[in-house]
């Protein structure tokens, strides 16, 4: 029968097409929205400029670093009061070889060189630090600009130019191409599919036909409480033919009997059953005829002949003491069939 050589084919599963990822793009400072670059259903990229907070303070701030770290004019002034000092150490060293000068004058002029290098040494360090103000007054402006986190759809906008912004969204940004579809499976049906299966998804959306989705999650912790597992799958949406937020069926895979079967596991020798064995004496095996027993329509001459050649059987021995049941079933039936020949008459 066609039921015995499948399983029953189970019931779609029901899913949800969800986006496959959703941002809220917010801000990390509070400040007030000077400019919004995109509108309601736009398509937007990763990085993406999508909102521009008031800098003036953090603008002006960013400028002043630039031009600190323009300004070489310190660094070039320490490099030529070390020069100064070197040559006068190496003049101060030639008047000292002809002892023009004393050596404490020699030693006052390395004194000035090794000042001069501290100070070279201080202007560049000090052109470093401007360098790292830069960054962080940049950093700050950047803060003023909001980008969007993932490529997708400006799906909501929940603040307008002028509004300020502190600790809620400005807008949510979600992507659907690929889609994700979301499904709860009973646990009767756990290990009927794996990653990278792929099932078909029927949407819930007039003109639309049955679409292809690859699994891409198969959750390993079962809900107690419903006794179900998650799957999630991808689903490619390049053109946004599909809208997120679509209810769906599933078509589950069906589990056919006529694969290769189980083997079946042996039974414990202890609790194998035993099969009853009836002895017979020897004797009786040897000397009681078969019997076949008369159809309600024999003639009664038929009866009294099978009566006579059981009386002709010798008795059978006298049963042992611990072969009572053996001698309960070795015991001439010639009386039972006497008895059955009277009723019949």
């Amino acid at each position: 029968m066609g039921a015995s050589a499948h399983a029953a084919a189970p019931k779609p599963a029901g899913c949800l097409i969800e986006p496959d990822q959703v941002a809220d793009v917010g801000s990390a400072v509070t400040g007030i929205i000077e400019k919004l670059n995109v509108a309601l259903g736009e398509r937007v990229e990763a990085g993406q400029s999508v909102v521009i907070l008031r800098a003036d303070v953090e603008r002006a701030n960013a400028n002043a670093a630039t031009l600190r770290t323009q300004m070489d004019a310190e660094v070039k002034a320490a490099a030529a009061n070390l020069e100064l000092a070197r040559q006068k150490v190496l003049r101060t060293q030639q008047l000292v070889a002809k002892d023009f000068v004393s050596q404490q004058a020699l030693d006052q002029a390395n004194a000035e060189m090794e000042v001069a290098a501290q100070k070279h040494l201080l202007a560049r360090s000090q052109q470093r630090i401007y360098g790292q103000e830069q960054a962080m007054a940049q950093a700050q402006l950047g803060l003023r600009t909001l980008r969007s986190p993932i490529n997708g759809i400006v799906v909501e906008r929940y603040s307008n130019v002028g509004e300020r912004v502190e600790d809620r969204p400005v807008m949510r940004v979600a992507n659907i191409d690929p889609l994700r579809v979301s499904l709860m499976v009973p646990i009767t049906q756990y290990g009927q599919v794996k990653l990278g299966d792929h099932l078909a998804i029927h949407p819930d959306l007039p003109g639309v036909g049955t679409v292809s989705a690859t699994v891409q999650y198969v959750d390993k912790v079962v809900d107690a409480a419903s006794n179900t597992f998650r799957v999630r799958l991808t689903l490619p949406n390049p053109d946004h033919r599909l809208p997120a937020g679509l209810r769906c069926k599933a078509d589950w895979p069906v589990a056919s009997a006529g694969g290769t079967a189980a083997p079946a596991r042996p039974m414990p020798s202890s609790m194998a059953p035993v099969p009853a064995v009836r002895a017979q004496p020897k004797a009786i095996a040897q000397a009681t005829p078969p019997v076949h027993m008369p159809t309600a329509t024999a003639p009664v001459a038929t009866w009294l002949k099978m009566s006579t050649a059981l009386a002709r059987v010798p008795a059978a021995p006298a049963p042992s003491r611990g072969n009572f049941a053996v001698a309960k079933a070795s015991q001439p039936i010639s009386l039972k069939f006497s008895i059955a020949l009277a009723d019949a008459r």
